[in-house]
């Protein structure tokens, strides 16, 4: 089975997506993720949500180091 539309990434696929945002505004991107959430939760539970939480922290953490999350973290605290 084949996928419509372009292929993801490509310019034609952002210029759709632009298109989509202009006729149903950033509520409906808003609305339909929040769907997918739920769906998401409901397949795998909470659970699944904090173990790919942590998986992508200790990527971060590699990739970036400890200070990296020192840094963060001071300017998420400032207004």
């Amino acid at each position: 089975m084949t996928k419509r539309g372009p292929q993801p990434g490509t310019p034609q696929a952002k210029r759709g997506g632009q298109r989509v945002k202009e006729k149903y505004g950033p509520e409906f991107y808003r609305k339909i993720g929040k769907k997918g959430g739920e769906a998401v939760k409901k397949k795998y539970g909470s659970e699944f949500y904090e173990a790919i939480g942590k998986k992508g922290g200790e990527t971060t953490k590699r990739r970036h180091g400890v200070e990296f999350f020192e840094r963060i973290g001071k300017k998420g605290g400032r207004r």
